[in-house]
């Protein structure tokens, strides 16, 4: 309820919801700018993802390259590129969360 009964001032709830938008848009820039590495095979891969999710790096150590089992090494960079991506998820539920909350539930493609 509004305190006193009175009604909402729409006005100062359009600059709420547009000051909110505005953090949420500087927010998700952040995270398209912030890199996030992940590892898999004791340090022999890793994937450099950005906070929103995209791959931007993929370095592999010479000693996990063996011509003989590339399946091993296929595993090990989907392992390196999934935790790079949990780490983005936690990163945006830290950066993205609050403000969702703001807005009154969750943001459409993203997991909170």
């Amino acid at each position: 309820m509004i305190p006193g009964g009175g009604q909402p001032n729409m006005q100062q709830l359009l600059q709420q919801a547009q000051k909110m938008q505005q953090d949420l848009a500087a927010a998700q820039e952040e995270l398209a700018r912030t890199p996030v590495e992940g590892t898999a095979g004791g340090g022999l891969v890793k994937a450099t993802v950005t906070g929103a999710g995209e791959l931007q790096a993929l370095v592999i150590d010479p000693k996990a390259v063996d011509p003989e089992d590339t399946e091993t090494l296929a595993d090990l960079v989907v392992a390196a590129v999934r935790d790079a991506n949990a780490t983005a998820q936690q990163l945006q539920q830290q950066k993205l969360g609050p403000l969702a909350q703001g807005l009154g539930g969750g943001i459409p493609g993203l997991p909170f």
